[in-house]
């Protein structure tokens, strides 16, 4: 059961991020990686949220470790900061680190304060 909940959030978090991806690059024609961006601090909130909300085993599993796992793209954000650096954007390459980074961290306690509440 365990295997199946973390496939299904996986799958579903695998599609929502393709889409959201296809969208922000088909409306906003630029080379900041902002749709990433937007993936990987949306999701630093959710799974804070789920966290401090206490969700159960199960949930943690789809949504958590399924969904956010998929959702999420660690890989992606690094190899769009690796061409940031290549093309010598060096602004961007450090925006793009400070932000994910900084947002993220930032996003994931509100997440987790804000499911505290909950």
């Amino acid at each position: 059961m365990t295997a199946l909940l973390v496939a299904a959030g996986g799958f579903c978090g695998a599609i929502v991020r393709f889409w959201i991806s296809s969208v922000w690059k088909a409306r906003y024609r630029g080379s900041f990686p902002f749709a990433t961006l937007f993936i990987n601090v949306t999701g630093a909130f959710l799974l804070g949220l789920l966290w401090g909300a206490r969700a159960g085993e199960e949930v943690l599993l789809l949504c958590g470790t399924g969904f956010m796992g998929a959702y999420t793209t660690f890989s992606t954000m690094k190899l769009e900061t690796v061409q940031l650096l290549q093309q010598k954007r060096l602004l961007s390459f450090g925006l793009y680190l400070l932000v994910t980074y900084c947002l993220g961290i930032a996003l994931a306690f509100l997440g987790y304060e804000t499911g505290a509440l909950l």
